[in-house]
């Protein structure tokens, strides 16, 4: 971050939603810190630097965690793989017949997890894009539950009601969905219910408007010009993606880029 501040001016999400157009045209470099998840060592960890720092970010948050009081799939099988090698992974998932790989998807899985090795690439790609979500969830909930006790994982990973209240009073709170599901994959009433149930969730836990969105996983297949145009219909103003690169006049601004952290000064693959 102390990095980030020679390079830059780091501006709020209201900041950036009212005078986008300006932004997006200026020639001076704004930063904009987004997090993902809305998980609680976000909260405790970096929101105390950020204040001690006096810099303004936004948390993306998913609303199944509070409304359902259920762990993402996705992070039931982060965990997984905290405990569990990428192979012995894959001959877990072996037993339910899953399919492997063709060489068209092997390369598009490097692509996407660039900084995983082959096997997680390919255990991540398999998992995220090649089953259907229903599927998805009931087989990692079997392995999951083998090793972990939901309720106590929902509890220690994830902000709390009151953290997700505070960060909406500073205007630092936006929707990364209500699953966590890659969102175009979807069809276009999935697609709507993701967006617009997480917004409508956290606008009347905290009383506060939620105009911007980030979509889980971030790529092309999760983010099509139908989730843009969804999103926008729903009413969010502002809409981001992984894709890197900079925001510039003429960008769809509900297809906005980001960087990942790594990609930045002091990060481990920054090229100067």
């Amino acid at each position: 971050m102390k990095l980030l501040k020679k390079i830059g001016d780091f501006i709020t999400s209201n900041e950036l939603i009212t005078n986008l157009d300006s932004v997006l045209s200026s020639n001076d470099n704004y930063l904009f810190v987004t997090f993902d998840d809305g998980l609680k060592e976000q909260f405790d960890h970096a929101l105390p630097i950020l204040e001690e720092l006096d810099i303004p970010a936004i948390f993306f948050a998913n609303s199944r965690n509070f409304e359902e009081k259920k762990v993402s799939t996705v992070h039931k099988i982060h965990l997984l793989r905290s405990i569990l090698a990428p192979n012995v992974f894959l001959e877990q998932l072996a037993c339910f017949k899953m399919d492997v790989l063709n060489d068209v998807d092997a390369i598009r899985a490097k692509e996407i997890y660039r900084y995983d090795d082959d096997k997680s690439a390919t255990l991540k790609y398999l998992l995220n894009f090649k089953l259907d979500f229903r599927t998805q969830e009931a087989i990692i909930k079997s392995i999951f539950d083998l090793h972990f006790d939901e309720n106590t994982v929902l509890d220690e990973l994830y902000m709390n009601e009151e953290n997700i209240i505070d960060l909406a009073k500073r205007g630092y709170l936006g929707s990364h969905t209500h699953s966590h599901f890659p969102v175009g994959l979807l069809d276009a009433q999935e697609i709507r219910f993701e967006l617009s149930n997480s917004k409508l969730y956290f606008e009347k836990l905290t009383d506060s408007i939620i105009n911007m969105t980030a979509y889980p996983y971030g790529t092309d297949e999760a983010c099509t010009d139908e989730v843009a145009s969804i999103a926008k219909t729903i009413g969010y103003q502002a809409g981001f993606t992984t894709k890197r690169g900079t925001n510039t006049k003429g960008i769809n601004r509900l297809l906005m880029n980001r960087f990942d952290c790594n990609d930045l000064p002091g990060g481990k693959n920054y090229i100067k």
